[in-house]
């Protein structure tokens, strides 16, 4: 893992991610050590970035910016899934690298996993899929209370590779942690 020190100082808050935060955007969006693991590549232009944000973040129904002391360094996302899978959502996150390692993440994804329950009742299973060569967003989720189920085999094409995946959960009835 790479970054700073090992614990952070400071507020983790999370809140809409806004178009004013782009220049804070393309500090972990254009980096390929964050990117690695993501299904999308890294940016290259603002005027995409921009694209992203209007039409894929502002609509989306729960995607934050992660900040630390009220600037954003990573997002979170919590997808939801529809028809007869709608008790299950999605969990989604990343992190500027020089981030890495101070337990922020985790303290992001514990803020989502004891709220989203209550904002949306409907949710029964919080979900999320890591790829098996990502050891440190396995270890976010773990000590975010989240219980490792298994490894999906050849789950999905990444980046022209197709992945091994790990998928984690956390029930809308497991303590909170």
């Amino acid at each position: 893992m790479e970054g700073g020190g090992n614990e952070f100082t400071g507020e983790i808050t999370l809140r809409p991610l806004e178009l004013s935060d782009i220049d804070d955007f393309m500090v972990w969006a254009t980096d390929e050590k964050v990117t690695r693991f993501c299904s999308w590549e890294p940016y290259t232009n603002k005027e995409d970035a921009i694209n992203f944000i209007n039409t894929k973040v502002i609509p989306h129904p729960w995607f934050r910016a992660i900040c630390l002391n009220g600037q954003p360094i990573g997002a979170i996302s919590v997808t939801k899934n529809s028809g007869n899978d709608r008790c299950r959502g999605e969990l989604g996150y990343v992190l500027g690298s020089k981030y890495w390692g101070r337990g922020i993440a985790t303290k992001a994804v514990k803020q989502v996993a004891n709220t989203i329950f209550a904002e949306w009742p409907h949710l029964e299973r919080l979900e999320a899929i890591v790829d098996v060569e990502n050891p440190g967003s396995q270890r976010v989720l773990e000590k975010a209370g989240f219980q490792r189920e298994g490894v999906l085999r050849k789950y999905m094409l990444l980046k022209g590779r197709t992945r091994d995946l790990v998928m984690f959960s956390l029930l809308s009835s497991d303590p909170k942690s």
